[in-house]
């Protein structure tokens, strides 16, 4: 009986902390006192802390050589039970480095470098090539980077390598075959205009950038990919695929000297012209512009709507802040079921009100510029309340942010890094796109010691520069006529005193 009315005391203490725990905030639940002998956080606790970086330092070392013609080369070594290696070809060049009228060359050369070469006279012979290594052969173009790459066996790395050389040097793009892939791309173009998220961001980027290259989408329009000619593709080769702009890639288990000696054999035809896309950059910057646009589709049961500032560029000491900045106002959805327990206050404010389907915080960063926001699914109805609440998280982060949800977003950032890391694929994707923005891989210990040292005062005072009476680029598509109009959006930047002075000065003018 005295045990039993022991455990009795025991769920009395413990039911109340769990109610306030549930129902409050993370920084309520921060405050409330622990019980010492509740199982529920014996081994872990609802205040954030920050963990021991230590185990970082055995990973293996990026060694990076960079031979005469300007061609960098990274490898990544590290024990492998399976005896596999990624190796690729990353391209400082992508959509936004297209001429003129030739929206969509970038990616058109993308499914075209698989269609024979000279030693290599069709994809079929390229196909059953790969497939009697059993390895995987793939690329991929965005706005700046294209991408080659293939999985295979260690000791498969020597033809890959030659692979991936003989298709970028000796392309042979037959007529027939482009006119093959022009039904391919315009077919995938049917299919991207089914994914309302990539819809979005491509009418986003048009908002963003209007009148530049960098607005544009990464496929083209369709009179481009009718159109695209075989001296297109030559002309974008020759002027893009240069040495210094291309890193040879690779991880797992692989020989640093071997890689070097095998690409200096293959990789000799490339242009070594030393124009970088630095200064092709330089020459024709992105600006950011605040408009809109709008795809009223009253058939649509959703909107799509995202919401977007300017960002910071890859080398902007603001991209980790803000990289922050993206974890804090996370994300949420409702088939997962987090809601008010939710690190996220703008995702419980989401959850409680009923007022959206799915949002997600965005950063995207370029070589000059970059974009953050939230993207949102919502009903119709809840347009309104839900913009309202998403403007006011962004000015909320100006001038309240507990350390808490500081060290929380860190440790989620660190984690989700990792978590992209994961296999010798990404260990070498994401080196080849280091050492194109940064000309360098930064060590993980580095960039966590980064990330440790934005606090609390760090995130409001990039959240002031990137957000306070700064220009909105927005997208929305589906029944949108609930949403607030564009200037409405660009008022909620204001700060108070802002908007005083621009009311009072705005009246004194009329009058």
């Amino acid at each position: 009986m005295a045990a039993l009315a022991s455990a009795a005391r025991s769920r009395r203490r413990l039911l109340p902390y769990l109610h306030r725990l549930l129902h409050s905030g993370p920084s309520a639940a921060a405050a409330a006192p622990s019980p010492s002998n509740s199982r529920f956080l014996r081994h872990a606790s609802p205040v954030p802390r920050t963990p021991d970086h230590s185990p970082y330092l055995r990973f293996p070392e990026a060694r990076v050589s960079t031979l005469p013609s300007g061609l960098r080369v990274v490898t990544q070594a590290y024990p492998a039970a399976t005896r596999m290696a990624s190796v690729g070809v990353w391209v400082d060049a992508g959509s936004r480095f297209e001429l003129p009228g030739t929206n969509g060359t970038a990616h058109f050369l993308e499914h075209m470098a698989f269609k024979g070469t000279g030693r290599r006279p069709n994809a079929e012979v390229l196909e059953v090539e790969i497939e009697d290594m059993g390895a995987r052969l793939n690329a991929y173009t965005s706005r700046e980077q294209t991408t080659f790459f293939a999985d295979v066996q260690a000791r498969h790395v020597p033809v890959a390598l030659d692979i991936l050389s003989d298709i970028l040097q000796h392309p042979r793009f037959p007529e027939r075959a482009m006119k093959r892939e022009r039904g391919v791309i315009l077919r995938e173009m049917e299919e991207v205009q089914g994914m309302m998220e990539e819809v979005i961001f491509d009418l986003l980027h048009a908002a963003a950038f209007k009148g530049h290259a960098l607005g544009d989408t990464i496929l083209g329009p369709e009179e481009n990919i009718k159109s695209i000619s075989k001296k297109d593709l030559e002309q974008y080769i020759s002027t893009h695929y240069t040495c210094p702009r291309m890193v040879v890639s690779a991880a797992g288990s692989v020989n640093h000297d071997e890689v070097v000696d095998q690409v200096k054999e293959l990789f000799t035809e490339f242009s070594t012209d030393p124009t970088t896309a630095d200064q092709l950059v330089d020459a024709n910057p992105a600006i950011f512009t605040g408009s809109e646009v709008r795809v009223q589709n009253v058939t649509m049961p959703l909107v799509h709507v995202a919401i977007a500032l300017k960002g910071a560029s890859w080398t902007d000491p603001s991209s980790i802040p803000l990289m922050v900045i993206q974890s804090i106002l996370g994300s949420w959805n409702r088939s997962v079921g987090v809601g008010n327990c939710s690190g996220s206050s703008l995702a419980r404010g989401v959850s409680n009100g009923n007022l959206a389907e799915s949002l997600m915080a965005f950063n995207t960063n370029y070589r000059d510029t970059g974009i953050f926001g939230i993207y949102a699914i919502a009903l119709p109805d809840t347009l309104h309340d839900l913009s309202r609440l998403i403007m006011a998280e962004l000015r909320r982060l100006t001038f309240q942010v507990s350390e808490e949800e500081v060290a929380r977003a860190r440790n989620q950032l660190k984690s989700s890094l990792l978590l992209h890391i994961d296999g010798s694929t990404a260990v070498a994707e994401n080196n080849g796109r280091q050492m194109l923005t940064y000309g360098r891989v930064m060590p993980f210990l580095e960039l966590f010691a980064r990330i440790d040292a934005v606090d609390c005062a760090t995130v409001m005072e990039t959240a002031k520069e990137y957000i306070i009476d700064k220009d909105i680029a927005l997208a929305a598509m589906g029944p949108i006529s609930n949403l607030p109009e564009h200037r409405w959006f660009r008022s909620e930047t204001c700060s108070d005193d802002e908007f005083t002075r621009r009311i009072f000065f705005g009246n004194a003018q009329n009058n």
